[in-house]
């Protein structure tokens, strides 16, 4: 059985142990549960990586927060999964055929690259605020990467002709390299620098 009925998630090479036990690769042909998980504990960690990030592009509004002023989940709508599958399906298929490697493959290793180790949490001590640096913990890492690869892809399509899938799969790519055009590893680079100054 295989991811999209051509992709094969059995053989796939993890640099990040922390991350590996939290990265589902579930043999699925198509990566939809159907909600089957939601009432265990640890659900996240039992949902396939491809349909976490499928879910992670069907989000309404506009995020966390606006990118240079923009509404960034605007293009897609929301709950329109069979189209969101049929992006990724055709981001994976672009991917291997500009990199001639799994791509399953190519996206744990962006998400390796683009999960950050470290981030910063506000403390208060009598009347005073200040940050403190903390190590992250895997499920926020991966939930972190998911989400700013997202974001890449609403970002490079916004007032543009760029395709929804050409975008999604130029953002993996490029965080598979670890390279500073991706918009994923940028985020966690200055996360990761905000954190080193609140040591």
């Amino acid at each position: 059985m295989k991811l999209f009925n051509k992709w094969d998630t059995t053989k796939i090479d993890f640099k990040d142990l922390g991350l590996k036990k939290y990265v589902c690769l579930e043999l699925r042909i198509l990566p939809q549960s159907f909600g089957n998980t939601n009432k265990e504990s640890s659900r996240k960690s039992k949902i396939n990586v491809v349909e976490r990030l499928i879910n992670k592009m069907m989000r309404s509004g506009q995020g966390k927060k606006k990118l240079s002023g923009k509404y960034i989940r605007h293009r897609l709508g929301t709950g329109k999964k069979e189209q969101i599958i049929k992006f990724v399906d055709e981001s994976f298929d672009y991917i291997h055929k500009v990199t001639k490697e799994n791509p399953v493959q190519i996206f744990i290793r962006a998400i390796e690259n683009s999960a950050p180790r470290e981030d910063i949490t506000k403390l208060q001590k009598g009347g005073i605020t200040y940050t403190q640096a903390v190590d992250v913990a895997p499920v926020k890492r991966l939930d972190e990467s998911l989400k700013n690869i997202a974001l890449a892809t609403y970002k490079n399509t916004y007032n543009s002709k760029t395709e929804p899938y050409k975008a999604l799969s130029e953002e993996i790519i490029a965080a598979s390299k670890n390279d500073s055009k991706s918009y994923a590893v940028k985020r966690k680079d200055e996360i990761e620098r905000i954190a080193q100054g609140s040591r």
